[in-house]
């Protein structure tokens, strides 16, 4: 998901055909199970993590970061996404924000945001998940 995170950045004319065939064999991937379950079948279990939405993101990652890279890819609006995107609507408080559930607090120079307290940051990736699945927000 990190490559595709890279790849995506990438203008389509300045993609090789081997950029386009991993592009569309990590999409391929990503989109052959249900990503809210998480029960893809390289491992017994998802990490812990993978429910837990943080910021900053670092070599993990979490459900919400897979929204981001198959929004970026264009595949937003593929009915595939609907449990995904429910499961991130079901974490938005009443006023529209987003808790931080996995902070790196105490591993970083600087603590971002509070543990368990409204994030700005997963607020803004959760509302951009959500734009590029054709909410109106």
């Amino acid at each position: 998901m990190k490559a595709l995170n890279v790849l995506v950045i990438l203008p389509e004319r300045a993609r090789s055909d081997e950029v386009r065939l991993a592009f569309e064999a990590g999409a391929r991937f990503l989109l052959s199970r249900d990503s809210a379950d998480a029960d893809y079948p390289y491992t017994e279990r998802v990490s812990s993590t993978w429910f837990k939405f943080g910021f900053p993101l670092t070599y993990w990652s979490d459900v919400l970061e897979l929204g981001e890279v198959l929004v970026k890819m264009g595949y937003g609006k593929d009915a595939r996404l609907a449990n995904l995107v429910q499961l991130i609507m079901s974490k938005a408080d009443g006023r529209g924000r987003w808790i931080m559930e996995n902070p790196l607090n105490g591993k970083t120079w600087v603590d971002i945001e509070m543990k368990g307290k409204p994030s700005k940051w997963i607020t803004l990736r959760a509302l951009r998940v959500l734009q590029g699945a054709g909410l109106e927000i």
